[in-house]
């Protein structure tokens, strides 16, 4: 969730910092901050509760020693400690030697912050991180040697980070991580390093990711001088720049990435749609053979590979099941399983906990939208589901590529392991590749029946949306964008649970949404829910929907159209409600800590 960013430019470093941080503001935050070197040899923290605007109005007021070309920079999501000017970060040292910027969760910090008070150092704010600062405010008292000084305070540490550190006197840089995301990059205006491209991508052209372990000198060279394992470290392309972002005319980001969906879905089909139906997609992926399948992810995620499991369950007769990666760690493991890991970002704190504890030898198959991710240098093999930038905090695109993505290899698998002939899949594949216009028109549909709809629901304090079969997860991913754009509470279940408890939560106008798969049994519940007063809100395919749907009911992955009006009718309630859709409270894009 948090952002780094450190440079060192031949421009002033601030300008660098205050608009990477700006880049960075999509994964979600509360406060931010920054340290710059002066060309007097000092350096001036400015931190701000609230958002990068708030700091920049901070720097402007500064009238000290001019701002060189060396500085950190930190967008803080609150764990340790709440979100105030003294918990932001960069944090220091206790003679100011060195700033510090960090992302990650030091899991033994209060028996290290207990042990260093009682040894003289005095800590300034709450937060995990500045344990970090006073650790290597003690090796460089040994050593005098920042990047020796940093290797030697990580060794005690139990946890995960992605740091940059600043050195007063001598303008020095040093990153390091483990278990968190950190890339480095050099180009004609200097050097970086982030925990995310979309940071510097307009600057830089390509990109090296850090191992874990690693402890790197930002210097000018674009070989780095690094401290622990001497391993090379693959270079990528920066996969996009920042105009890619931008509004284009969108009054907010979630309406473009909605309208962009189509558009996705065909790109993702152009990559993997030729590769399905012989099995050389799954043969290409070099995963070992398997009897069953473990789904693990979160949120949107989740409700993607509960898509992926149905497919597989009903046309391949594969065992499957699905648990949330929080959660994964009471699993029993059975021989011979294929844990699908689907993540976003590739950086999911609970998804990678849940793969790192995995037996040894378990083969994993990641779907991310990161190819440089994480979760993919993990994966035995993995699938980019080829989103794009998707800076809403509340998924959409990337929702609807992890399930083509899923889809396709979950085929491409059936037909390798003999569970399904290739007719039968290319068949399916043809149909998958209809998708991208049955999102078009599901959309010019829903823009033209939701408002009314939305404006008439708005006041409700509640809402129930169920469905049947492979409709739940779609039931599922549309109560979850309504919670998150409205701040509503939602319940989400199986139709036939209606009559065990939700249904007590109906009474004359609630609205209950329908994901309508033509399953004969919806009927029966959808009358349920009428005869209480229950306001019906139907997408589907079937003869009286509310808002009817260009969908194959028999298509094994579901009624994959319907998130569309469900993602238009939260982000219509939610700006009747005057919530910020792109920046929902209380969440962020990549949630790094568990």
């Amino acid at each position: 969730m948090c952002g780094i960013i450190a440079c060192r430019t031949q421009a002033p470093a601030i300008d660098y910092l205050l608009t990477a941080l700006r880049r960075l503001e999509y994964r979600g935050y509360d406060s931010a901050g920054v340290a710059v070197r002066t060309t007097t040899g000092d350096v001036v923290r400015f931190r701000t509760v609230g958002h990068v605007e708030a700091l920049n109005r901070s720097v402007a007021g500064w009238t000290g020693p001019e701002l060189d070309g060396t500085g950190i920079g930190h967008t803080r999501w609150a764990t340790h400690g709440p979100a105030t000017e003294g918990n932001a970060h960069p944090h220091s040292d206790c003679g100011g030697r060195i700033s510090l910027v960090h992302n990650g969760i030091i899991e033994n910090a209060v028996q290290l912050r207990h042990a260093l008070a009682l040894s003289g150092h005095h800590f300034t704010s709450d937060v995990d991180s500045e344990v970090l600062c006073h650790l290597i405010e003690d090796q460089l008292a040994v050593s005098g040697d920042l990047p020796d000084a940093v290797q030697a305070a990580l060794t005690p540490l139990e946890g995960s980070w992605a740091l940059a550190v600043l050195e007063k006197r001598t303008g020095r840089i040093v990153v390091a991580a483990r278990r968190s995301p950190l890339l480095i990059a050099h180009s004609a205006h200097g050097a970086f390093a982030t925990s995310d491209i979309a940071a510097v991508t307009d600057w830089v052209d390509h990109f090296t990711v850090l191992e874990d372990d690693d402890v790197v000198e930002l210097t000018g060279a674009a070989a780095p001088a690094r401290s622990g394992p001497r391993h090379p470290n693959a270079v990528a392309r920066c996969p996009w720049r920042s105009g890619d972002v931008e509004l284009n005319g969108y009054v907010d980001h979630m309406a473009k990435e909605i309208d962009e969906q189509p558009a996705a879905a065909a790109r993702v089909l152009d990559e993997l749609g030729d590769r399905v139906a012989d099995g050389s997609l799954w043969r290409e992926l070099g995963c070992a053979p398997f009897d069953r399948v473990h789904v693990i992810g979160c949120g949107t995620s989740l409700n993607a590979g509960q898509v992926v499991a149905n497919l597989m369950r009903r046309v391949g007769g594969v065992p499957v099941r699905v648990t949330v990666a929080s959660e994964a760690g009471a699993e029993i493991a059975e021989a011979g399983t294929l844990c699908l890991a689907i993540s976003q970002s590739g950086e999911t704190a609970d998804v990678l906990r849940a793969v790192d504890g995995l037996e040894p030898g378990d083969p994993v198959l990641a779907i991310t939208n990161n190819a440089h991710s994480t979760l993919a240098r993990r994966a035995a093999g993995f699938i980019t589901c080829s989103a794009g930038p998707e800076v809403g905090v509340a998924a959409t695109k990337t929702f609807v590529c992890q399930v083509i993505a899923g889809t396709a290899v979950a085929l491409s698998a059936l037909v390798d392991s003999d569970r399904m002939t290739r007719s039968t899949a290319a068949q399916l594949v043809d149909e998958l590749r209809r998708m991208p216009d049955r999102l078009a028109a599901a959309a010019t549909v829903s823009k033209c029946l939701i408002p009314p709809i939305a404006e008439e629901v708005s006041s409700s304090s509640g809402f129930v949306f169920i469905s049947k079969g492979n409709g739940l997860p779609y039931a599922a991913e549309g109560a979850l964008k309504l919670k998150e754009l409205t701040y509503r509470w939602t319940e989400c279940c199986p139709a036939g649970e209606l009559k065990h408890g939700p249904l007590a939560l109906i009474g004359d106008g609630t609205p209950v949404v329908v994901v309508d798969n033509g399953d004969p049994k919806m009927a029966s519940s959808i009358a349920e829910v009428a005869t209480r007063g229950g306001r019906i809100i139907s997408v589907g395919n079937t003869e009286g929907c509310t808002i009817p749907l260009p969908t194959n009911l028999n298509a094994p992955w579901g009624p994959l159209e319907s998130v569309l009006p469900m993602q238009i009718l939260a982000r219509t309630i939610g700006l009747i409600l005057g919530c910020n859709v792109d920046k929902p409270r209380n969440l962020a894009k990549s949630v790094t800590v568990d």
